[in-house]
């Protein structure tokens, strides 16, 4: 009966067709690195993030769930030792070598993907347009500052747009995915970033009088980017309890600041923070480096930059609580 396996053949074929292919599987490790994959790659991966609304990436304990997340992931992306350190002896391991890709590089480290950057050159023509400096061909070293540096780098607007170029050349060598569609996806958010930058910085204006002063440094690369005035930082690690010397120090740029304000953090025990302020005149106001509350789309990153900016504004005394 070759007519019916002719007409089995063309509806196989049609159903083949009709069927979308699995989608490409991609592990966050944060919240902040889940929405630069949106950005990128829009609704054409699936994407899901390790560490919870709620928890910190310095010392969380992933579930056995978690485990098995990464052991199917195509790829995972997280900022790197410094950052996640829970993920470090893992991440390193054979197992996932060529499918882990971190933003920051320890020491020597070498990355699988690195290797693979030359040969497939996936830049937009668009970026010959690009005014802010980043013509170079991006690269899951170039953030790497050496130990001791902040790792917090997707506060940072400029700092976020590279690991967004970096996300699309990751992304634009696996099967499934439409190379065009992440070139385009970046190039919008690349507009839609610098426009958003504008407007907070000009949106800055009035803070000159405000002595800001943030829980750990985790607020500290926005700052420099906004070019914010940061007094203090309450404890460089948010795991450990900063001794007597550091809070008195800290205590008397309070008592001496001019309209302080204390940017703290959802995911820090907010009693210790009090009884350091305690009978200091203290504006409080808080934002969430983890973007926790922000809706998991492609302009969700963008979001996060105003959140964070609204956050700052209210330390103004007009919109102080």
């Amino acid at each position: 009966m070759p007519q019916n396996v002719t007409r089995l053949a063309l509806a196989l074929s049609a159903l083949a067709i009709a069927t979308p292919a699995a989608a490409t599987n991609v592990v966050a490790s944060i919240k902040p690195v889940e929405l630069l994959v949106k950005a990128v790659a829009g609704d054409s991966v699936e994407v899901s993030t390790l560490v919870p609304p709620g928890s910190s990436p310095h010392n969380y304990s992933m579930k056995p769930s978690q485990r098995r997340a990464l052991e199917q992931a195509d790829v995972i992306f997280w900022v790197g030792a410094d950052m996640e350190t829970f993920l470090n002896r893992l991440l390193g391991g054979k197992e996932f070598a060529g499918r882990s890709v971190a933003f920051l590089e320890s020491e020597g480290a070498e990355s699988e993907h690195d290797e693979h950057h030359d040969e497939h050159n996936h830049e937009p023509e668009h970026e010959e347009h690009d005014d802010h400096g980043h013509h170079d061909e991006p690269d899951v070293h170039h953030h790497d500052h050496g130990d001791g540096e902040d790792p917090h780098i997707w506060v940072d607007p400029m700092l976020a747009l590279d690991m967004a170029k970096d996300i699309r050349n990751v992304l634009s060598e696996l099967e499934g995915v439409n190379p065009e569609e992440l070139n385009a996806n970046l190039e919008r958010f690349q507009t839609e970033l610098l426009n958003k930058e504008q407007s907070i910085r000009a949106s800055f204006a009035g803070l000159d009088d405000i002595s800001l002063f943030a829980y750990h440094d985790a607020f500290t690369r926005y700052a420099e980017h906004y070019g914010l005035t940061l007094e203090g930082v309450l404890t460089l690690n948010p795991e450990l309890s900063p001794g007597a010397r550091h809070i008195a120090d800290v205590q008397a740029k309070l008592e001496a600041a001019n309209h302080p304000c204390l940017l703290t953090e959802p995911q820090f025990n907010r009693q210790w923070w009090r009884s350091i302020t305690e009978g200091l005149n203290v504006t409080f106001s808080t934002w969430d480096p983890l973007a926790t509350d922000i809706e998991s789309t492609p302009a969700g990153y963008i979001e996060f930059q105003q959140s964070v900016a609204d956050a700052v504004l209210k330390c103004l005394p007009e919109q102080a609580q």
